[in-house]
């Protein structure tokens, strides 16, 4: 059976899954993100979850920390393309200390100016870590130039024109747009029963009056395969091939995850690393991966290697792709890459946190949400010729966008 998706008595989602661990997890999430903002306020959605944690309408920003810290615990952020999360890991015997905190942080923060000013500087000094750290810099020009025009292809972070141009209006007005009981889901694993945990998330999310709104975010359908090298002062090239993919709504996902994790996920064995790194020495890094959207989705391969294996290592890219294309993998080979992907999920799911996180990600967007167990045998009634369609369709060498950072010659 799906997991449950409880719904507070103003509307807001929780997912919650019980287990019996001395540390437990609690997440508000809010389906909202960079795409979210308009292209002069580009950035703040992340800016936004920068700041909020800087004071309430009874807290400081000193004491909005050391609320959890002080009993152990720990409190962070992140901001994707999509949605938001805040999320704290605590001793469980402070779930109470825990659901409250975030409740008066969603909900009542007062974003000092002061603390905008300041923030602002942070946020441009990590604009610099990025700009000066290729192989973050290229993942985020890739999206660019496969999203080109849409809001999807914008950077997290924004400009630094953008993020000093953002004023404490803007803050509050991205909040009110998009911080709807729609977008709103809590997320929770840990050892308080889901009756208990309901009670509480009554009682500092379900007596507060949030807006019922919705929002409409336009597609992305205008897709062109581009090249572009740029040469930089970095002791490796660096190559990024990417297509645009299927989004998590897709059907064809859970295939083409398959897919990318036998052409190129984290196992030494994946094809790429075999015929790249290990059979000819030409890289330290190979790998493929993929990324959903709610509408699109995105495929990149990644290599480091010296100038002069550019052409060679692409080459063997394009020659393992067409494999995938032309050639049906056999049942035995369809078993391992099954076990081998099966096995990273449950490793991944190993960390409550980061179930909790999938859980309610994937709460934010379906009404029904898989047990591992559901997910498995999803993976397990997968075939040979459904990955080799999602090649055909994917995996063809005119659709890639290649994008190249070399040095100087």
């Amino acid at each position: 059976m799906p997991h449950p998706i409880i719904h507070l008595s103003n509307g807001i989602k929780l997912i919650h899954k019980e287990i019996d661990s001395p540390v437990s997890h609690f997440c508000v999430m809010v389906n909202a993100g960079t795409r979210d903002e308009s292209e002069i306020h580009s950035g703040l959605a992340h800016f936004v979850e920068h700041t909020i944690f800087k004071g309430t309408a009874k807290r400081n920003g000193n004491q909005v920390i050391r609320r959890i810290e002080d009993v152990g615990g720990d409190l962070n952020a992140s901001t994707s393309k999509e949605e938001t999360y805040f999320h704290t890991s605590f001793l469980s015997p402070f779930y109470k200390r825990a659901v409250e905190l975030l409740a008066d942080i969603f909900f009542n923060s007062t974003f000092p100016e002061k603390e905008i000013q300041k923030e602002k500087t942070v946020v441009l000094e990590e604009i610099n870590y990025y700009n000066d750290t290729p192989t973050e810099l290229i993942f985020d020009e890739i999206e660019n130039l496969i999203f080109y025009g849409h809001p999807l292809g914008r950077n997290i972070l924004g400009t630094k024109k953008s993020v000093k141009n953002i004023k404490r209006d803007n803050i509050l007005d991205f909040i009110n747009e998009n911080y709807t009981i729609p977008n709103i889901v809590l997320a929770s694993a840990g050892a308080i029963t889901t009756s208990q945990l309901k009670q509480l998330c009554e009682r500092y999310f379900g007596a507060t009056n949030v807006r019922y709104g919705a929002r409409w975010r336009p597609p992305f359908a205008q897709y062109q395969p581009q090249y572009k090298q740029v040469h930089k002062a970095t002791n490796q090239t660096h190559i990024v091939l990417a297509n645009q993919a299927y989004s998590f709504m897709d059907d064809k996902k859970n295939p083409f995850m398959l897919l990318i994790n036998l052409l190129g996920g984290q196992g030494m064995s994946a094809r790429l690393n075999m015929a790249i790194r290990e059979k000819r020495g030409l890289a330290y890094s190979v790998e493929a991966s993929y990324s959903g959207f709610s509408d699109s989705g995105l495929f990149t391969i990644y290599i480091g290697c010296d100038n002069e294996h550019i052409e060679q290592c692409i080459e063997l890219v394009y020659r393992e792709m067409k494999k995938l294309c032309q050639q049906k993998i056999s049942t035995l080979q369809l078993h391992y890459a099954k076990n081998q992907f099966l096995g990273q999920l449950a490793i991944a799911n190993e960390s409550k946190l980061n179930e909790m996180l999938s859980l309610g990600r994937t709460a934010l967007f379906f009404d029904e949400v898989e047990t591992i167990e559901e997910a498995i045998a999803n993976i397990q009634e997968l075939s040979a010729e459904k990955l080799q369609n999602c090649a055909n369709e994917l995996l063809q060498r005119e659709q890639m966008t290649t994008l190249i950072y070399s040095r100087g010659r």
